[in-house]
């Protein structure tokens, strides 16, 4: 009689034991990683004499260019891409994933700020350099996009260069857009890299 009180004493734990278990929750399975923000087509810069190329993803800053807002961006949780078109036309993006809404907005007033003493430190490193910078506005997107223009010239070397920037945040996502080609501000497509702006900072998310 003992021996058997035993065993169903042991089934009876061993069923609660098996009950508990299964009434137990799973382990939540772990959260997938976000996706990566998403870059530019090259059919989504301005319209060109002939087509736009793009370039692969690269990790971190570019290792050249980009001399307005050289040494702002940060190499971690930046990524960027470079297109061309058979003339001397080239346009850069460059994505940047901080890690808090709040230095993305830190780094998107920097970059700004950058830009619009871009034009100042370019004539403290090239003596007879003339040009203007401009502000085209700010864009309605996500957390606001803001459009910049430099104009420069080199009378003597008798040359002209115009660049197209702009700054936008999507929560802790920021990007920068360049576009730069030989001419003169009324030869650029503001209207169309208002566009790209427009869909560089809505396609980051």
């Amino acid at each position: 009689m003992r021996t058997l009180r035993t065993a169903l004493l042991t089934a009876a734990a061993t069923g609660l034991a098996v009950t508990a278990l299964a009434q137990a929750p799973a382990a939540a399975a772990p959260a997938p990683a976000p996706a990566p923000p998403k870059f530019l087509s090259a059919g989504q810069l301005p319209a060109s004499l002939t087509p736009w190329t793009a370039g692969p993803v690269r990790q971190g800053v570019p290792g050249e260019g980009s001399v307005c807002t050289a040494g702002t961006t940060p190499a971690a949780g930046t990524r960027h891409r470079d297109f061309r078109t058979e003339l001397d036309t080239g346009a850069r993006q460059t994505i940047t994933v901080a890690a808090t809404a709040a230095r993305a907005r830190t780094l998107a007033a920097e970059l700004r700020g950058a830009l619009e003493t871009c034009l100042d430190r370019l004539k403290e490193q090239n003596p007879g350099l003339e040009g203007e910078a401009l502000y085209h506005g700010r864009i309605d997107i996500e957390e606001g996009a803001h459009v910049y223009s430099i104009d420069t010239s080199h009378p003597e070397a008798g040359s002209t260069d115009i660049g197209l920037y702009s700054v936008g945040r999507d929560g802790r996502t920021v990007t920068v857009v360049e576009w730069g080609q030989l001419g003169e501000l009324d030869g650029a497509p503001l209207e169309g890299f208002g566009k790209t702006t427009r869909t560089a900072v809505a396609k980051l998310h």
